[in-house]
């Protein structure tokens, strides 16, 4: 299983990194850490190359984290899709036709039930674990929750890659470039 034929989602904390994205034969890819002043150059600079982007919409700077924000981004950018930790973001996205890619943090079995609380409210597109080098939460996850899942976060091999995948994550989000470069 893979998201449009990719196990990896490249994800760019900086402009190396998105530069190296632009370069790449992968068609999607992740925004994690930008300034919103910088957003339309590199979506312009994403859409002449053909590359698709989600953006992590808790990581953009300057920029409210909300619903408010996340219809300016939606109307303004069109990314491919929006990442949250946030319910509010992820049911705007999803108004706005946008995938919501909803990242929940699996620290212990409470923030693991408060996860599947958040999930049966929001109802996103995907799932990112983090942290995604956990195979057999991975498995639970996506039985209980029936929902696609992305595997992010502490993701440091391809062993970790492969794990990751073969619990049931269509693919894995990573800012690792050395990894980029094996799938």
């Amino acid at each position: 299983m893979s998201f449009h034929g990719q196990h990896i989602l490249p994800a760019a904390r900086d402009m190396k990194d998105f530069e190296k994205i632009l370069e790449s034969p992968y068609e999607y890819g992740v925004f994690l850490d930008t300034h919103i002043a910088r957003l339309k150059s590199l979506y312009k600079a994403a859409h002449d190359a053909k590359k698709k982007m989600f953006l992590h919409a808790d990581l953009v700077h300057g920029l409210k984290n909300d619903e408010y924000a996340t219809e300016y981004i939606c109307q303004e950018f069109k990314p491919v899709g929006v990442i949250s930790t946030r319910a509010n973001v992820i049911l705007k996205a999803r108004q706005k036709g946008v995938l919501a890619i909803q990242r929940v943090f699996l620290l212990d079995t409470n923030a693991l039930e408060k996860s599947y609380t958040l999930l049966e409210k929001t109802k996103p597109d995907y799932i990112e674990v983090l942290p995604g080098a956990i195979p057999h939460i991975i498995t639970e996850v996506k039985q209980r929750a029936g929902i696609p899942i992305f595997a992010g976060g502490l993701i440091r091999t391809r062993e970790d890659v492969e794990r990751a995948l073969a619990a049931g994550a269509t693919a894995v989000t990573t800012s690792n470039r050395e990894l980029w470069d094996m799938y």
